[in-house]
């Protein structure tokens, strides 16, 4: 298996005896190669000395007098972004508590950094041992998708960026145009759909977020969401869950649900609340899934032995924004892990 994903800057960061992430100087000067940080030619001398000073000293202190002297004020407010995030990361011990801590307060990050933080921890979870259906399914988590529904019942999902890009040049009717802006039977694919005999080109393609997968019922890419659902979980949290595609919620075993995203999460409120969702909101339900946990020990008493549901949905839009997070937060819990 090639290495994937080696843009997001795993590969700089070191895992302690747990295998929890340790943040480094280099990854941190990573960070400040991204474009939002790195000099351009029309750049001062004050804000090639800042961006020097920090490669070689990534965690000095940079005073608000240094930011107040760079000439662009847009640098300056880049990195004033950059050492917030900077001191989040280093809030804690390891990168998992410090995910973990951002999302305690109100997020003062930007969702760029969030999400790279997301994959960089994704990297992590998953290991050397990721198919690349797992590796797929678990962009996403960190990366908004764009969906299509076609007339066949089969719902695509594609990296929103990617399509965005492709769409100018897209074909009429085809699979980009649909997932731009949905209606027609595709006749063409520019973006390749993910399946068992192109399996193997994911590794190369990793960075380009150009593969699209079907998210129904029985396809290999939803049973790897669940898979990676499950790792996700237990490295953060330590314990064992069971996480698999359901059809519906059984009411008698309803005393606990987390929505995936902001959408699944209105509807499911709603539901339990007993209000009525409106046909458009059913519509955009994409996937129901039964979350198991292997020890009911570790769920508060009014929980244990009762399943936990989830669900996600597409907004109005038909995009995709999961929200990894939800799972480390809500889930009932006797204690936390």
């Amino acid at each position: 298996m090639a290495d994937y994903w080696p843009g997001c800057g795993w590969q700089f960061l070191r895992s302690d005896a747990d295998g929890q992430l340790v943040v480094t100087d280099d990854f941190l000067r990573h960070l400040l190669q991204r474009p939002e940080l790195a000099p351009l030619p029309e750049s001062c001398a004050a804000e090639r000395a800042l961006h020097q000073e920090l490669l070689a000293q990534p965690r000095q202190a940079v005073g608000t007098a240094r930011l107040a002297a760079l000439a662009d004020p847009d640098a300056a407010d880049n990195y004033a972004v950059w050492l917030r995030f900077r001191e989040r990361l280093l809030a804690r011990p390891t990168l998992e508590g410090s995910y973990l801590q951002l999302f305690q307060r109100d997020v003062d990050v930007p969702p760029l950094l969030v999400h790279q933080l997301t994959q960089v921890l994704l990297r992590q979870v998953l290991g050397e041992d990721a198919t690349p259906f797992q590796a797929r399914a678990a962009e996403l988590l960190f990366r908004p998708q764009r969906i299509a529904v076609q007339g066949d019942g089969q719902v695509m999902a594609a990296d929103e960026e990617t399509v965005e890009s492709q769409a100018l040049a897209a074909t009429p009717g085809s699979l980009v145009d649909l997932l731009r802006q949905a209606g027609a039977t595709p006749r063409e694919a520019e973006l390749d759909v993910l399946g068992e005999a192109n399996a193997g080109q994911y590794w190369e393609r990793s960075e380009a977020h150009d593969l699209v997968v079907q998210l129904n019922h029985g396809q290999p890419a939803l049973a790897a969401l669940c898979e990676v659902i499950e790792r996700w979980i237990g490295h953060f949290l330590g314990v064992r869950v069971r996480v698999e595609v359901a059809r519906e919620i059984d009411e008698d075993q309803w005393v606990w649900h987390v929505g995936l995203d902001a959408q699944a999460t209105a509807v499911l409120n709603a539901l339990y609340r007993g209000e009525d969702v409106d046909e458009a909101q059913g519509r955009r339900m994409l996937c129901l899934f039964r979350l198991e946990f292997a020890d009911p020990h570790v769920l508060r008493p009014e929980v244990a032995g009762h399943p936990v549901w989830l669900a996600m949905a597409m907004d109005e839009g038909q995009r995709l924004r999961l929200k990894p997070q939800n799972l480390l937060l809500n889930l009932p819990l006797a204690r936390q892990s």
